[in-house]
C-alpha cells in the first residue's frame, strides 16, 4: 500500500493501490472535466505510483457513466492557459514515460483533453457506445497532443479528418482506426479489463519496463519534439488570434462563435 495515497483526501481523484495494480478514477461530476486541480492531483499521484517497484499496471477510467469530457474549457482563457498546457502536458509525459503498463477504460463521453489522456495510455479498451473526439477546432483551438501523437496512431489522414473537423465517433470506430485496442459492450468493460489485469499480472514487472522502453523509443523523440513545438505555436500563435479569444468566450457564454478569420 501506499499511505499518502491511501490516507490522503483527493477531491478529483479515487486512487487505489493494490495487488500489483494502481487504479485512478477521474472524479468530477458529471463529466469529469479535467481542470486544473485535478492536474495538480493526477502528477504527484502518477510520480509516486512510478517510485512503487511493486506495481506493475495503472488503470485510468472516470467516475460513473463518462470517462472525461476534456480539459475545462475556462483554463483556456488567456490568463489560464499557459499554466494549463504545462500541468496537463506533465500528466501527458508522465504516462507517456512511464514505466508500468497503462490501461485506459472508457465509457461515455471520451473527448478533448479526455481522449488525449486515454490516446496515450498502452492498452485501451473502451465501451462500443462511448463517444471519441478532438472537438477543439471548434472552439477555435486545437489540441496538442493530438497534433503530436495521433497520426502515428491511426495514420495520418484520419488523424487530420479527427483534429480539423472536429467529428465524433464511437468505440467500434475508435477501435477500427486504432486508437482503442478493443471496443466492447459496456456491460462487460469491467470483466475484460480485468481479464487483461490478470494476464498482465503474471508477467514480469521487470521485463514490462524494459520492453516498454524499448518499444517507444522511437516514438519518444518525435513526441517530445512534436508537443513541444504543438505548445509553442498554441501560445505564440493561436492564444494570439482573435477567433481563439471568441471562440472560448462564445462557448462560455453558450452561444455560437462569430468568426473573423484572425
Amino acid at each position: 500500500m501506499v499511505p499518502t495515497l491511501a490516507e490522503s483526501s483527493l477531491a478529483s481523484l479515487a486512487v487505489d493501490v493494490k495487488s500489483s495494480v494502481a487504479r485512478i478514477v477521474l472524479r468530477h461530476a458529471p463529466l469529469n472535466i479535467i481542470d486544473i486541480p485535478m492536474m495538480e492531483e493526477l502528477a504527484p499521484a502518477l510520480a509516486e505510483i512510478e517510485t512503487l517497484p511493486e506495481i506493475s499496471v495503472i488503470v485510468l477510467s472516470g467516475e460513473g457513466p463518462v470517462f472525461s469530457a476534456g480539459v475545462d474549457v475556462a483554463a483556456h482563457t488567456p490568463d489560464n492557459v499557459e499554466e494549463m498546457l504545462l500541468k496537463f502536458h506533465t500528466v501527458i509525459r508522465a504516462l507517456v514515460a512511464s514505466k508500468k503498463v497503462t490501461v485506459a477504460a472508457v465509457r461515455g463521453h471520451c473527448l478533448g483533453g479526455g481522449a488525449e489522456l486515454a490516446m496515450v495510455c498502452d492498452i485501451v479498451y473502451t465501451s462500443a457506445t462511448a463517444q471519441w473526439g478532438f472537438p477543439e477546432i471548434k472552439l477555435g483551438c486545437y489540441p496538442p497532443v493530438a497534433c503530436a501523437a495521433l497520426a502515428a496512431l491511426v495514420g495520418h489522414k484520419r488523424a487530420a479528418e479527427l483534429v480539423l473537423t472536429g467529428r465524433t465517433i464511437g468505440g467500434i470506430e475508435a477501435e477500427a482506426i486504432g486508437l482503442a485496442t478493443r471496443a466492447v459492450p459496456e456491460a462487460e468493460l469491467g470483466n475484460v479489463v480485468d481479464e487483461a489485469l490478470r494476464e498482465l499480472l503474471k508477467l514480469s514487472p521487470a521485463a514490462l519496463a524494459v520492453t516498454k522502453k524499448a518499444f517507444y523509443a522511437w516514438d519518444a523523440i518525435h513526441f517530445d519534439k512534436g508537443l513541444a513545438k504543438a505548445e509553442k505555436i498554441y501560445l505564440e500563435e493561436l492564444m494570439r488570434t482573435v477567433d481563439a479569444k471568441e471562440g472560448i468566450r462564445a462557448f462560455m457564454e453558450k452561444r455560437e462563435p462569430k468568426w473573423v478569420g484572425k
